[in-house]
C-alpha cells in the first residue's frame, strides 16, 4: 500500500483541526496537561465543533533511547505512558499526535529520529499515534557535502518511505520548509529558491507543510509576554498568500501554524486570525489553555459557517484579489458554487471600503445574496458591497450566492505578484511593469479559460508578447500572441516560447529564459487560474 498525498488525499480530507500544547506551554508539559484538555474540549463543544486532534509537541521524550534503540517517554511527566494515554484520547473520540525530529535531536534536545526512521515510525503506530508532527532543527550534517535544502528533502523522503510501510497512515506535518523560508535567512535576504525547492515536494511527502517561523509563544517559564502576536499572526498570512499554488486540492494544505487566541490580541484579532486561517483551508489548531479559554473564544472558535468554510470540499485557498497596505480582499471558490470574500482592515483606525462585483470575478449585471459570516445576517446587492466603520484589524467573511442560479460563473480574478519583492504587476500603456501594490484598476487582473490576461483598468487589451520575446499590450483575442501558462514553480510563460514573465531590478516587467523558482520569475496568481 502506497501512502501518502498525491496516491490518497483520504488519509487528511479535510484540513486537520485541534490542539497543540507548544506556542502555550512549549516545554512545560505533562499528562494532565492532554487529559484535562481534552475533557474540556468535550465540555465545551470544541470536539462537537471538529477539534479532534490533541498533539503532544516536544519534550516528552527521557533524554536516552532504551537499550533496543527505541524511544522513551518520559515516564515522570506521563506516569500512565503515552499508549495510555492514546488510548484515554481514542475512547473519547480525539485523535492523538506526536512529535518528532528529523535531525538528531529536537529542538529541546532529546533524541531526533536520524537514521531511526523505520524503528520510530513503527513504534509511532504501536503507541496508537494518528498524526506526526516532523520538525527540522538539527538536521545540517556538516561532513555531509550535499546542500542545505538537499539534506532536508532526502531525510523528509526516508520518513515518507517509513510511513508508507505501516498498516495505518499517519498524517504527516512536515516543518522543512519553515527552514529555509525569508524568517530563517541570514541577513542580507537573499533569495527564496530554496524555500520554494522545499515547498515543491512538500505534497508528493505528506499532508502538511509548515513553511514559516512559530508563531509568537505565550512567553517563558509560563511567564506570559505581551506584544508582537498579532504582527507575528500577520507575518505567516503573509507567506501563506506567496505560497497558494501549492495548495490545489484536498489532501494537502499550507500550514501558517497555530491559531493563538492570547490575551494581548484584541477580539476582532482574534477573529481575523480565525477567519484568515479558515479562508486559506488551513490546520485550524488551537495553542492555548483550553480548560481556561473564555466562553467568548469558545464561541468564535466554534463558528460553525467559518468552520464550513476551512473545511469546504474544494479545500481551496483563498488568494490575494488587492492589496493598498491598508485592505486586503481575498476570494475563493466554495464547494456549492458560492463565493467566498474576504476583507481584512489592516490599519489602525476604524475604516469603510467598496468592493465592485467584478472584483470578485463575478458578473456586476446581477444580484446576489450574502451571507456575513459572523452576524450571520443575509442581504442582496448588486454592482458592489460596501462596508461600512470596519473596525482596526478586523476581518468580514461573506458567502456570495447567485439568486437565480446555483453556481455562480466565475472570472479567475486578482493580483499576479511577484513573490519576493511583493510588487504587482501593473498595466501601461505599453504592456507592464511592477509596482507597489495600491489595489487600482491597472493591477486587478482577470485570466481567460485559453490563457489570456487583462486588467480591470485596460478592458479592450491584453498582455501580450510578440515573437522577439518582447511585451506588448494587444487586442484580446485567441492568437498566440496573448496567451499565458502558468506553473506551480510560479514561472508565467509566454506562450510556448521558453520565456518567462520576470521582474527586471528597475521594476519593468520583462520576458528572459525561465528559471524555475528563481526569484524575479516567482510570481502568484489569482485563484482559479490553471496551474500545470
Amino acid at each position: 500500500m502506497v501512502w501518502s498525498t498525491v496516491q490518497d488525499p483520504a488519509i487528511q480530507p479535510r484540513p486537520p483541526m485541534g490542539f497543540n500544547n507548544w506556542a502555550r506551554f512549549m516545554c512545560d508539559l505533562n499528562q494532565t496537561l492532554f487529559t484535562d484538555t481534552a475533557d474540556a474540549m468535550l465540555e465545551n463543544g470544541l470536539l462537537d465543533a471538529g477539534y479532534e486532534y490533541i498533539n503532544i509537541d516536544d519534550c516528552w521524550l527521557e533524554y536516552s533511547r532504551a537499550e533496543n534503540g527505541s524511544l522513551v517517554w518520559n515516564s515522570t511527566l506521563f506516569p500512565d505512558g503515552l499508549i495510555w494515554l492514546g488510548e484515554y484520547l481514542h475512547e473519547r473520540g480525539f485523535k492523538y499526535g506526536i512529535y518528532q525530529d528529523a535531525g538528531n535531536l529536537t529542538c529541546g534536545g532529546y533524541p531526533g529520529s536520524r537514521d531511526y526512521e523505520d524503528l520510530d515510525a513503527k513504534t509511532f503506530e504501536a503507541w496508537g499515534i494518528d498524526y506526526l508532527k516532523l520538525d527540522g532543527c538539527n538536521v545540517i550534517n556538516n561532513t555531509d557535502p550535499r546542500p542545505k535544502v538537499e539534506q532536508y528533502r532526502v531525510l523528509y523522503e526516508k520518513w515518507h518511505k517509513a510511513l508508507e510501510a505501516l498498516d495505518k497512515p499517519l498524517v504527516f506535518s512536515e516543518s522543512a520548509p519553515a527552514y529555509f523560508s525569508p524568517d530563517f535567512q541570514t541577513p542580507p535576504h537573499s533569495n527564496n529558491t530554496d524555500w520554494y525547492t522545499i515547498m515543491k515536494y512538500m505534497p508528493e511527502y505528506g499532508e502538511l507543510a509548515r513553511h514559516s517561523n512559530d508563531v509568537k509563544i505565550w512567553g517563558f517559564d509560563g511567564i506570559f509576554e505581551p506584544g508582537g502576536h498579532w504582527d507575528s499572526i500577520m507575518t505567516n498570512y503573509g507567506h501563506n498568500t506567496e505560497l497558494a499554488r501549492y495548495q490545489q486540492k484536498c489532501g494537502f494544505y499550507n500550514d501558517p501554524d497555530f491559531l493563538i487566541p492570547f490575551p494581548d490580541l484584541t477580539e476582532e484579532e482574534k477573529r481575523s486570525h480565525f477567519s484568515l486561517w479558515a479562508s486559506f483551508s488551513a490546520p485550524l489548531i488551537i495553542s492555548a489553555y483550553i480548560p481556561e479559554l473564555p466562553e467568548s473564544d469558545i464561541k468564535y472558535l466554534s463558528n460553525k459557517d467559518i468552520i464550513a468554510v476551512d473545511q469546504d470540499s474544494l479545500c481551496l485557498q483563498a488568494t490575494l484579489v488587492s492589496q493598498d497596505g491598508y485592505w486586503d480582499v481575498l476570494t475563493k471558490s466554495l464547494e456549492n458554487g458560492d463565493r467566498l470574500l474576504t476583507v481584512l482592515n489592516r490599519g489602525n483606525n476604524t475604516n469603510s471600503t467598496l468592493i465592485p462585483l467584478e472584483r470578485v470575478g463575478i458578473s456586476p449585471d446581477h444580484s446576489y445574496s450574502v451571507k456575513d459570516l459572523w452576524t450571520g445576517k443575509t442581504f442582496t446587492v448588486s454592482k458592489s458591497i460596501s462596508l461600512h466603520e470596519r473596525p482596526s484589524h478586523s476581518t468580514a467573511v461573506l458567502r456570495i450566492r447567485g439568486r437565480h442560479a446555483p453556481k455562480l460563473d466565475i472570472t479567475p480574478t486578482g493580483m499576479i505578484f511577484n513573490t519576493y519583492t511583493g510588487h504587482c504587476l501593473t498595466t501601461t500603456r505599453l504592456g507592464a511593469q511592477f509596482e507597489t501594490c495600491n489595489a487600482s484598476d491597472e493591477q486587478i487582473w482577470q485570466t481567460t479559460a485559453q490563457g489570456a490576461l487583462t486588467t480591470l483598468g485596460a478592458r479592450d487589451t491584453c498582455l501580450g508578447h510578440n515573437e522577439r520575446g518582447n511585451l506588448k499590450a494587444t487586442a484580446c483575442h485567441a492568437e498566440t500572441g496573448n496567451v499565458w501558462t502558468y506553473y506551480q514553480t510560479g514561472n508565467l510563460m509566454a506562450g510556448n516560447s521558453a520565456l518567462c514573465l520576470a521582474e527586471a531590478p528597475s521594476g519593468q516587467a520583462v520576458l528572459e529564459p525561465c528559471h524555475p523558482k528563481a526569484d524575479p520569475q516567482v510570481l502568484e496568481l489569482p485563484g482559479g487560474v490553471t496551474i500545470h
